[in-house]
């Protein structure tokens, strides 16, 4: 065999066969090994390094996932190495396993163009405070187009409140938006048959202010269809715990507000990505006070003492200066987010009250909300 038709046999280059040859021929089998072998490289970490790295995860960062930890040392702790290795030394230390082999990749569906467009609302209950001994549930507003966290804190219990307040600091903030998708929650959707479709024919309270918003109210028939949100709280409950334990946080007020102060905006700032298209399909929102409608709303019928039942509580109409009484008229009751309460008449707010039902305000004139 010549020393091309070697040089082809062994993939290599037929200069590199000759080398290899008078090598083997001068030096013998020594003269073909690669003295690489045997060196360290110049850039391997020292074994302190190494050492410390796997320390700090398995006494400080253990419920870090390696992406989370590999930023947090970064970030605090001024390591120099990338993620690679980073990933590579946990895994080697059996700190943590190595990733499964992925399937075939799914088809992601199309994010909207314009911010603006789309938004997300859902709520995950979680042992969001690992020391502390129950969950809470954390109520997000996600944009589509972007991934942009517009809204997150954590509630007892998600529900209508959780939702208004979601809305309300997404709204109040960026203006109104175009559609709004959520899941099939009670508090979203009235659904006559469990599973089945939503009956819009009877609005939530959610439904009736997005309807006197002028949003479109979409609902969620799958996990799938929600699948940006989904890996959201996937993100989220790889993170936000472990950070709230490292920073020593136990109480839900603390916690939201390192979520409003620190969490989200280094969140977004990671993750969130620009729109397909320029411009934003926010509007600004122009009318009554958006707690007037981001509230619970009522309708009742004033009694012949021109009073108005409304939760055990009995709240006297005062004297209005454009009429004697309301006696039999229907009024609208407004709950707001602060337990206070307003009775109006049509677009004229007749009084405003304590939770206990006291007038908060007297005035002769009736108050107008527009």
């Amino acid at each position: 065999m010549s020393c091309v038709e070697a040089a082809e046999f062994l993939w290599m280059s037929e200069r590199h066969f000759r080398r290899l040859r008078d090598r083997y021929e001068a030096e013998g089998a020594e003269g073909i090994v690669d003295k690489r072998l045997d060196r360290a490289s110049a850039r391997r970490a020292p074994v302190d390094e190494v050492a410390w790295v796997v320390e700090m995860f398995r006494t400080r960062y253990w419920d870090f996932t390696a992406k989370h930890f590999h930023e947090v040392m970064m970030r605090e702790h001024g390591l120099g190495r990338g993620y690679t290795w980073t990933k590579t030394v946990l895994q080697t230390a059996g700190a943590i396993k190595r990733a499964p082999r992925r399937s075939a990749h799914r088809k992601k569906r199309a994010r909207r163009p314009l911010e603006g467009m789309l938004l997300f609302q859902d709520g995950s209950p979680h042992r969001w405070m690992p020391d502390v001994d129950r969950g809470f549930d954390l109520v997000a507003t996600m944009d589509d187009a972007t991934s942009m966290l517009y809204s997150a804190f954590l509630v007892d219990e998600e529900g209508t409140a959780s939702s208004f307040q979601g809305l309300l600091e997404v709204i109040g903030k960026h203006g109104l938006f175009s559609v709004f998708y959520t899941d099939r929650g009670s508090h979203y959707f009235h659904t006559p048959k469990a599973g089945g479709k939503v009956d819009k024919s009877r609005p939530t309270q959610v439904g009736r202010a997005l309807a006197q918003l002028g949003i479109e109210h979409i609902p969620s028939y799958s996990p799938e269809a929600r699948g940006r949100m989904e890996r959201l709280f996937g993100t989220l409950q790889g993170r936000l715990p472990q950070e709230l334990r490292i920073a020593g946080i136990t109480d839900p007020q603390a916690a939201n507000r390192y979520l409003r102060e620190v969490f989200v905006p280094r969140l977004n700032a990671q993750f969130a990505v620009a729109p397909a298209e320029p411009g934003s399909a926010f509007v600004p929102y122009v009318g009554r006070p958006l707690e007037d409608i981001l509230c619970i709303q009522e309708q009742r019928q004033v009694g012949r003492d021109n009073c108005v039942r409304h939760g055990g509580l009995c709240l006297q109409i005062p004297e209005q200066s454009h009429r004697h009484h309301f006696v039999k008229a229907t009024v609208r009751v407004h709950h707001y987010a602060d337990a206070s309460l307003a009775i109006f008449h049509g677009p004229r707010r007749l009084a405003r009250y304590h939770p206990d039902g006291s007038l908060k305000m007297e005035n002769n004139d009736a108050q107008s909300a527009a």
